[in-house]
């Protein structure tokens, strides 16, 4: 049985330390009351270090939002997965905001995920297809592109603690989410294409879906036979949501 991943985006929020360290404090206790649930909270890099140090190690792990695959050089503004070390087992990549503000393309995400295995960090590898590829029927071919690339600098999958987080971009802060089934029917093409690179690890690897996750419709989603957590955006602010989440996941 895979256990129920949690992972809490906070993209650029909140906007003060206090205010970060008062919405880890609160996941931390949320995520000890469902100890069969794997919860991450992804602050901003610059509060990382407060953070981490802030909710210790008992009841859940950090995740970072983004990295360089490089482990220094002339990246201005960028982070090495090296300077995460102690500070995040998680890292997300190839977030649609990423690619969307920053242009990361698809390689580019997968030299990130290569460099998170090597570095020792468990990579969130989102894929997600945006609106307008829906609309021309393009749902699979996308996931398929994307998540092909973003692990082709991969030997093996077993043993590198991968997570793949399903991201239709059309659902992101909309609250718009995807229905169960339209999850789960691409969770279940993730799981078929996971198979083909590594059957024997494939069933082992999280699939989260993330879209306008909700305390009202996490449940039903968790039902679905491939969809194993979430990556939640909005309601991660939110600590009675993030809570209500959790416990969802836990009771799945």
């Amino acid at each position: 049985m895979r256990i129920p991943l949690i992972a809490g985006n906070w993209k650029m929020n909140p906007p003060t330390l206090d205010e970060a360290i008062g919405l880890a404090r609160a996941a931390r206790d949320a995520a000890v009351e469902v100890p069969g649930v794997i919860t991450v909270i992804c602050p901003p890099t610059i509060w990382l270090p407060d953070v981490a140090g802030a909710v210790g190690s008992a009841g859940i792990a950090i995740g970072a939002q983004t990295m360089h695959h490089e482990e220094s050089g002339a990246f201005t503004g960028e982070t090495s997965p090296l300077m995460l070390a102690g500070l995040a087992s998680f890292v997300i990549l190839g977030h649609s905001e990423r690619r969307q503000y920053d242009g990361e393309t698809d390689e580019g995400v997968g030299r990130k995920v290569a460099s998170a295995v090597v570095h020792g960090l468990r990579p969130i590898a989102a894929v997600g297809e945006r609106a307008d590829e829906r609309r021309a029927g393009r749902t699979a071919t996308v996931v398929d592109r994307q998540l092909r690339t973003a692990l082709a600098g991969l030997d093996r999958l077993a043993g590198t603690g991968l997570v793949v987080a399903y991201e239709p971009v059309w659902a992101i802060g909309t609250g718009d989410a995807a229905s169960a089934d339209d999850a789960q029917r691409v969770a279940s093409q993730i799981r078929s294409i996971l198979r083909e690179i590594d059957a024997a690890a494939a069933d082992d690897i999280p699939i989260q879906y993330g879209g306008s996750v909700t305390a009202e419709n996490a449940a039903e989603l968790f039902a679905q036979p491939d969809i194993d957590g979430a990556l939640v955006g909005g309601a991660s602010l939110k600590p009675v949501a993030f809570a209500a989440i959790l416990r969802a996941a836990g009771t799945g």
